[in-house]
């Protein structure tokens, strides 16, 4: 980019910058106003304008719009515009927005750069606009440490499912993922929950001594599980390995299998009762090497583990359900988790062609979940477009209000 800019200093074009400022950090792009082609880049702190206070909020965006933009080409930005994890340009005065309207203010005047009235979107809006040909209307998909689909109108965001936040949703996230994975692991231990070799990789992960793992008293890490593996294990009419599966997760409120295809009856037991005394017995812990008493040990080490960090830190455990992704339990909760996304696209009443960006950790190429998605979402008849993330979306909204003030 350095030649370009060095070209484009002594050519005296105009200028714009993309601002993609999410929850871990800020990035600014500059670009043509001509044909958005980028020629600086600059990052800093996180951006999120609902949780990070407007004061160091401005200092980052100052940071990473200064280093994007030399002093030198300042004079000829024309047009700002930012994606603001926590704001939103479809109500004017929604705390985020104001926020962001305020900080980055703040900051293009510090930094001496006199472009109008700066573009404030979403997060979520800036990533659909990145989609080839900046689209102005359809629905995008968030999955990565949190989960949420909105449907963009007139490149505004109309209608939200989920981005409900840990507590109360995220569904199908990457901190969805590692909980699971925890709870996977506690319902092995406490005699509830189908074998998984999750129990073992979540306990290393966060400390629990080894001599307490699944298999460890027999000196096999990961004995246990493997002798109990739900696809070796025999008994039953249906076998262990589908029983596992029902018992991994809670059953799918929504689309339950790939096609999209509304749930069916909760999966709450063999005969379909509903009653949890009529589920089949899993296979018995108590004839293996993972005796009660360091199923008890591995679960006062595990808990205080889990508790002693914030819950959003569960994110994390996440790739060790795809690190276990032979294992019938984790593949049941990556299964899930697919549905759950499939739910909330469902849930925006797409129409058949309607477009869906996708953005997140989770769905990009070589993605955990992005095959599992895009069964579930062709058998809808919605094809998928992926951005990394909202910079080119920010510059292409940037080129758009320059075009509506000339």
């Amino acid at each position: 980019m350095g030649n370009e800019l060095n070209q484009e200093r002594q050519g005296g074009s105009s200028l714009v910058v993309g601002l993609d400022a999410g929850g871990t950090r800020t990035r600014a792009v500059l670009a043509t106003a001509a044909d958005g082609r980028p020629l600086g880049e600059g990052a800093a702190g996180p951006g999120n304008a609902l949780t990070v206070p407007v004061p160091q909020l401005t200092e980052h965006l100052a940071e990473a719009v200064g280093q994007a933009v030399p002093e030198s080409v300042r004079d000829r930005v024309v047009a700002v515009a930012g994606g603001f994890a926590g704001a939103t340009d479809a109500v004017a005065d929604e705390p985020g927005r104001r926020h962001a309207l305020a900080a980055l203010t703040a900051a293009l005047r510090r930094l001496g750069i006199d472009a109008g009235p700066p573009v404030i979107s979403s997060d979520i809006e800036a990533a659909f606009a990145s989609a080839p040909g900046a689209p102005a209307d359809g629905l995008a998909l968030v999955a990565g440490t949190g989960a949420v689909a909105m449907r963009i109108t007139d490149r505004r965001g109309t209608a939200t499912v989920d981005g409900d936040g840990w507590l109360l949703g995220d569904d199908g996230s990457g901190f969805w993922i590692g909980r699971a994975a925890v709870r996977a692991a506690l319902r092995m231990a406490d005699g509830r929950g189908a074998p998984t070799v999750l129990a073992e990789l979540v306990g290393r992960e966060l400390g629990v001594p080894g001599d307490v793992l699944p298999g460890g008293a027999s000196g096999g890490a990961g004995g246990a599980v493997r002798r109990l593996s739900p696809d070796v294990v025999q008994g039953g009419a249906e076998g262990a390995s589908r029983e596992a599966r029902r018992e991994a997760v809670p059953p799918a409120s929504g689309p339950a299998a790939a096609g999209g295809q509304p749930a069916g009856p909760a999966r709450t037991g063999a005969a379909g009762t509903g009653s949890p005394v009529d589920r089949r017995p899993l296979p018995p812990h108590d004839d293996t090497p993972w005796s009660r008493l360091h199923r008890e040990a591995y679960r006062r080490h595990l808990l205080p583990a889990v508790m002693a960090e914030p819950p959003i830190r569960l994110a994390r455990l996440a790739p060790l359900v795809v690190e276990a992704a032979g294992d019938a339990v984790a593949l049941a909760i990556l299964d899930e988790a697919a549905d759950q996304l499939t739910e909330a696209v469902r849930a925006l009443g797409p129409r058949p062609g309607e477009r869906v960006v996708t953005t997140g950790g989770l769905l990009g190429p070589g993605g955990p979940l992005t095959p599992r998605l895009e069964a579930r979402l062709q058998a809808l008849g919605l094809p998928l477009d992926w951005v990394p993330d909202g910079r080119r979306g920010a510059v292409a909204l940037a080129r758009l209000a320059h075009q509506g003030r000339t």
